[in-house]
């Protein structure tokens, strides 16, 4: 059995920020931090075959697209990249670009991308805070600025590079013409109400995302299987040995993880390999006696299972 609390290793980025607060209080000497990468307790840790991020934004991020795991492992790595995005905060206007406006072909694609033009294809939405975005690989995206978002991914850098506002780096036109789906993004109204605790926003091959929302002093179970992520988004808890508030996040390997809601209740986002969703992950724990929140004498589990829509993006007219 594991149960872990994640390192947290931060990375510059030229669109980062200096301030994290409330997420981290992670500072760089060399400049500003974009992306904090949740990892294993230990370096010599098998690699889980999901990445848990949190990215922050003051500029636009580039423009770009990644490979299915079929072209990445033509390039020798291991997997594409599909990813999921759940906002955390949004200032005003915020916005994401998934897609293009309209259908072109690969030459308009290669065009575009050498005159900057596709800058003006991408297709912007507007987001806010609790929104989820799925991004399936081959899906040309990018991330506004003034954004704090959890990304979950296929654990692959495999980044193509289209267009980046000026800053000198490397484009990747080849791979990113030959890779990408040159259209509108196909979006999927993914994000199901399943309980009062748990909403489902994205199910795919690769992983589940959910956002559970527990309220104070409740007991719980997590089914963690073979690899389950958590971050909390808000409130406290217990989870296991480990005591977590905003930000904190949680690897876990185990058949049953016992979860101590604190007074603040707990909001948090779970993740898990796909492909199917799992109703029986999460169970709410009716306890008349326990000597621990890992030992319940009296255990009744309680579930629900409504279904009804939570989040749809809508996206905005081209200007």
């Amino acid at each position: 059995m594991v149960i872990e609390r994640a390192r947290v290793r931060a990375v510059q980025k030229p669109w980062g920020s200096s301030d994290l607060l409330p997420w981290s209080t992670l500072r760089l000497n060399t400049g500003p931090i974009g992306e904090l990468w949740y990892e294993r307790e230990q370096d010599s840790a098998a690699h889980p075959s999901l990445l848990l991020k949190l990215v922050a934004t003051t500029e636009p991020l580039s423009i770009q697209v990644h490979p299915d795991d079929a072209f990445a492992q033509k390039m020798g790595l291991p997997s594409g990249k599909t990813e999921a995005w759940y906002i955390l905060s949004a200032k005003p206007d915020s916005k994401v670009a998934v897609g293009l406006t309209r259908q072109i072909s690969r030459q308009q694609l290669r065009q575009a991308i050498g005159d900057g033009s596709i800058a003006e294809l991408v297709q912007w939405r507007r987001v806010t805070e609790g929104d989820a975005v799925f991004v399936p690989a081959g899906t040309i995206h990018a991330i506004g600025a003034g954004l704090v978002i959890t990304e979950i991914q296929q654990r692959s850098d495999a980044t193509f590079r289209m267009f980046d506002y000026g800053r000198p780096r490397e484009m990747h036109v080849d791979n990113a013409v030959s890779v990408a789906d040159a259209g509108p993004a196909k979006l999927r109204d993914e994000a199901k109400r399943y309980s009062d605790s748990r909403a489902i926003l994205v199910v795919d091959a690769h992983f589940v995302l959910e956002c559970i929302d527990l309220r104070p002093n409740s007991r719980w179970s997590l089914r963690a299987g073979r690899e389950s992520w958590l971050l909390a988004v808000s409130g406290n808890a217990q989870i296991g040995p480990l005591d977590i508030s905003i930000a904190d996040a949680v690897y876990a390997e185990a058949e049953q993880v016992p979860i101590l809601v604190g007074t603040d209740g707990l909001k948090a986002l779970v993740a898990y390999p796909g492909p199917t969703f799992d109703p029986g992950r999460l169970t709410e724990l009716s306890v008349t006696g326990a000597d621990s929140v890992g030992h319940p004498s009296d255990v009744s589990p309680r579930q629900a299972s409504t279904t009804t829509p939570v989040i749809k993006l809508t996206p905005e007219p081209p200007q």
